[in-house]
């Protein structure tokens, strides 16, 4: 049985930490708005970084951003922004945290718009990766090519998360991940 290259490829020590998330998450449909808000603030924080260094964040992120509940997170105020300029447990960059706030704002009027964030994203599907690069941009802040693409493959929303022969490619289809039912 063989895994995608880049988890066979690892050490031992990394692999325990990145074969988790690859096995039970990547590339996995996500339905819970707070669970896509905390997608999509993780890739924002991984941009510049490795994914290992937000995977070893990850518990310290739910923690300093309230587990990504939503409304919570769209109504920090200034005294939110410096506590988590102030906590070594996250990426500290001023633009990321403020992504983070506003981007919650933007959730919080789409969910308004569409009933949640995840229609809006079937709503706006399929697009092709520089369309969907297009709508984030003018979306979202801090929301890059990069992001986007790993954000919509982290959520079945594109492929490429895995490889065919990768065993749990056969468990993300299963799941149905909305690029395959187009």
């Amino acid at each position: 049985m063989s895994y995608c290259s880049a988890i066979e490829h690892m050490s031992a020590e990394k692999k325990a930490i990145h074969k988790p998330y690859h096995d039970t998450q990547y590339g996995f449909p996500i339905h819970d708005d707070n669970e896509l808000f905390c997608r999509l603030i993780l890739e924002i924080n991984q941009a510049g970084l490795s994914w290992e260094t937000i995977l070893k964040k990850e518990a310290t992120f739910r923690k300093a951003y309230h587990n990504f509940h939503i409304k919570k997170v769209a109504a920090y105020t200034e005294k939110d922004r410096e506590r988590l300029m102030a906590d070594p447990g996250i990426i500290r960059n001023k633009l990321k945290i403020n992504a983070a706030i506003e981007n919650a704002k933007t959730i919080l009027q789409l969910q308004k718009e569409h009933g949640s964030f995840e229609k809006w994203l079937e709503h706006h599907h399929p697009k092709t990766k520089d369309e969907w690069v297009k709508l984030f941009k003018k979306t979202f802040r801090f929301t890059g090519g990069e992001i986007v693409n790993e954000f919509l493959m982290s959520i079945g929303i594109l492929p490429g998360a895995h490889a065919s022969d990768c065993p749990i490619y056969k468990k993300v289809l299963k799941a149905k991940p909305l690029w395959k039912i187009s």
